[in-house]
């Protein structure tokens, strides 16, 4: 059975939007990112999904938990980032179709911390948001059920999008709640297992990061949707956090400009022993004006890297050390 949402303008505006940042992060970055960057944003990860939660480890702790190294705080909270780091370390050999899967990971966030990690619950529950039972969760007799329809659903549904599939299943798997504790972590764990599925780009946006920033809306939604039946606000604010999340990442791999020294070493491997003028020095540079470019070769020349004949618009410039001398 299909999931209750409706596809909305802004799903679709935002789905293609999304589907332009892959893209460009992949043209980037060839979806490897440097491994700075890569780390930076599993440790954003990590923090921003057990903060929801009411995690109070800080980044700097959470980066000394990753490097292995002793972290004064409370022994639940260490435990708790050190299955997730585990967790989001497994997440691109898990199969976001795949029931099995998804225990497992349930088994890897939850163990130490409840006795039934990588079972669904065996008890009626209903989850508290502020002082008040927000949400009731279905019968836990119906749960096996519910979450087969629910991985039925991310099989055989060929007309939506896997973007919004991943959203739609992260809501739905709130509303089942299909384990005694660890929803929330699950729930956006397999969306990013899920969106690996369709980019391996996803491995390096840490979209929870951004949930963190808008946990008001994110819960504030979640009881939207419970009320309306229907997760399709849940999906806007999913795929707008995502797209925030991508943004971020673009931004963090768009190359520096390159300096003069690189623009001269760039030259050099380009020109080698060949009498060059500053309009081919420009052709090659093109995101440069003509000032810039006589200062590079000014500098070239001063730090002995070039030899210079004639002057201004008849000067010749040659690498030392690529040829004879001119």
């Amino acid at each position: 059975m299909k999931p209750p949402f409706r596809i909305t303008p802004r799903i679709l505006t935002l789905s293609t939007d999304i589907a332009r940042l892959v893209g460009r992060c992949e043209g980037l970055s060839g979806t490897q990112p440097q491994p700075q960057l890569r780390r930076q944003n599993r440790i954003r990860t990590v923090q921003g999904s057990v903060a929801i939660e009411g995690n109070t480890l800080s980044l700097d702790q959470i980066t000394a938990i990753l490097d292995q190294k002793t972290v004064r705080g409370p022994r639940r909270e260490v435990t708790e980032v050190r299955n997730a780091i585990a967790a989001y370390d497994r997440a691109a050999a898990w199969r976001g179709g795949a029931m099995r899967d998804l225990l497992a990971a349930h088994g890897v966030m939850m163990a130490g911390l409840v006795t039934d990690a990588g079972r669904w619950r065996s008890r009626d529950i209903g989850v508290i948001r502020g002082s008040k039972v927000g949400h009731v969760a279905p019968r836990a007799g119906r749960v096996p059920e519910l979450m087969r329809g629910l991985f039925s659903f991310l099989a055989r549904d060929r007309a939506t999008p896997t973007i919004v599939k991943a959203c739609v299943f992260h809501y739905e798997l709130e509303f089942i709640h299909p384990f005694s504790d660890g929803n929330g972590r699950l729930g956006r764990l397999w969306q990013h297992v899920i969106l690996l599925g369709e980019s391996p780009a996803f491995a390096n946006v840490p979209t929870e990061s951004v949930i963190k920033r808008r946990q008001g809306d994110y819960y504030a939604t979640l009881a939207t949707c419970d009320r309306a039946g229907d997760s399709t606000s849940f999906v806007e604010l999913m795929l707008d956090a995502l797209l925030e999340a991508l943004a971020e990442l673009a931004s963090e791999l768009r190359p520096a400009a390159p300096d003069a020294g690189e623009r001269l070493a760039a030259a050099g491997r380009h020109f080698g022993d060949a009498v060059f003028s500053r309009k081919d020095y420009l052709a090659l540079h093109r995101g440069i004006g003509a000032a810039t470019a006589s200062r590079d070769l000014r500098r070239g020349v001063d730090l002995a890297q070039l030899r210079v004949t004639g002057e201004r618009a008849t000067a010749r410039y040659r690498f030392r050390g690529r040829g004879r001398a001119s």
